[in-house]
């Protein structure tokens, strides 16, 4: 079972209300046994919201706000949530496939926290959390690594 970020499925979680949908990532979960998560949805925080960037050890939006706790409350949910269905299922969690550059799904790159689009090295909460848990974790612009995981049980 994979773990998939609510927003590329196109859940209207974004910050902004929209989503990040992704038709390559639709596609997997055609095929593929998933949860959709979104670790900001599920800390509660409102939709929309001010976007918010890592900012050292910190998560601040562009408000100032510090919202860290609710990432990491969020994050801890969803990773409970995702272990509760794949139990239920009788699934292993295999993979995730998260949003890119993303203060909670972001995996190598996220925001620099200037709030002016640039990118640094990191990870976002979620997926620092799926890794310290020995979960693989791409994004929606690993494509190649979404088509061998498409492929490994065809």
């Amino acid at each position: 079972m994979y773990i998939i970020s609510g927003c590329l499925l196109g859940q209207n979680c974004k910050y902004n209300g929209g989503n990040n949908r992704c038709q390559e990532v639709i596609d997997f979960c055609e095929k593929k046994k998933y949860v959709a998560v979104c670790p900001e949805s599920a800390a509660r925080l409102p939709i929309p919201r001010p976007p918010a960037e890592r900012q050292g050890r910190s998560i601040v939006d562009r408000e100032g706000r510090d919202v860290t706790m609710e990432f990491e409350k969020g994050a801890v949910l969803s990773l409970g949530t995702c272990r509760t269905v794949a139990d239920c299922s009788g699934e292993a969690l295999e993979g995730a496939i998260l949003k890119a550059n993303s203060p909670s799904c972001g995996c190598g790159r996220i925001y620099d926290g200037t709030f002016s689009g640039n990118l640094t090295e990191g990870n976002g909460v979620f997926a620092q959390m799926l890794l310290e848990e020995e979960i693989p974790v791409i994004t929606e612009k690993d494509t190649d690594t979404i088509r061998a995981w498409l492929a490994d049980e065809l």
